[in-house]
């Protein structure tokens, strides 16, 4: 947990490739952590593809805020297509803000296409990472690594027990094996 009593972290992706589901193995694990915690999706057009946002509050104290994130300690893009989409994926942000992209680029780069080289920003190469740890181009796990690296909001080794628990419910043991070395992996090679 950073030096604030709250944390806001906002996730942008399309739907389908998990940031929902992400938000939530987050908020478990914080919660699991002793903390306070809110996960909830915002959808758009619901269609496979389409831009959405996911938001986590998670806290040392009760949360009494039942709206959106204005204003996100974290902003987290799933989809790098999404850089070019006319989202304003910076919305609400400041200096202070961390921006984590998955990206094979170095952050420079991506801090520049988003007008952000005043904000600490970082790349991981998630899709690649899923990829080779569990043949499926879906980020949300690797990203969730590579979060708890840049953020410290929570600890990695319950962040991977957390999904064992999540994943094992729904899936064997490959699936879920390949996940949780895809969040190591990623919390090892974020780049920033």
């Amino acid at each position: 947990m950073n030096s604030k009593d709250m944390s806001e972290i906002r996730w942008h992706a399309r739907a389908g490739q998990g940031a929902v589901t992400a938000a939530k193995m987050l908020a478990e694990t914080a919660l699991k952590e002793g903390l306070f915690i809110q996960a909830f999706p915002e959808y758009g057009p619901e269609r496979q593809g389409a831009p959405l946002r996911a938001f986590n509050r998670i806290s040392s104290k009760p949360i009494r805020i039942r709206s959106t994130s204005v204003n996100p300690d974290v902003v987290v893009i799933l989809d790098e297509t999404l850089l070019k989409s006319g989202v304003d994926l910076l919305e609400g942000t400041t200096n202070g803000t961390i921006i984590l992209v998955n990206s094979n680029r170095e952050p420079e780069a991506v801090a520049r296409e988003l007008n952000a080289l005043d904000r600490k920003v970082f790349t991981v190469d998630a899709t690649h990472i899923a990829l080779e740890n569990f043949g499926r181009p879906f980020p949300n796990t690797p990203m969730l690594g590579a979060l708890v690296k840049v953020a410290g909001i929570v600890k990695l080794d319950n962040v991977l027990e957390e999904l064992r628990e999540f994943m094992g419910k729904k899936f064997g043991s490959q699936v879920v094996n390949g996940n949780v070395e895809a969040a190591k992996r990623a919390y090892e090679e974020v780049k920033g």
